[in-house]
């Protein structure tokens, strides 16, 4: 199964939340999709935007500038 991945550094909310609600909707329950995301209000708006909206999100990669995701599709 392909993972998908979305570079959003550099995005600005709500704008990389609205990506990353688009790539789900086109994707099956149980896959997966990478997510790099700005530390700071990005990391606090959309971890728990995604969580509200049934899917998994797990932090894989936490860097100064920047945090990586792996959201498991809710379906």
């Amino acid at each position: 199964m392909a993972v998908r991945s979305l570079d959003l550094r550099g995005t600005p909310c709500p704008v990389n939340f609205i990506r990353c609600r688009l790539a789900l909707e086109s994707m099956q329950s149980g896959e997966c999709l990478d997510v790099q995301l700005d530390r700071g209000e990005p990391e606090e708006m959309v971890i728990p935007g995604l969580r509200d909206e049934g899917h998994q999100v797990e932090t894989t990669n936490v860097q100064p500038s920047w945090v990586g995701l792996t959201v498991i599709c809710g379906g």
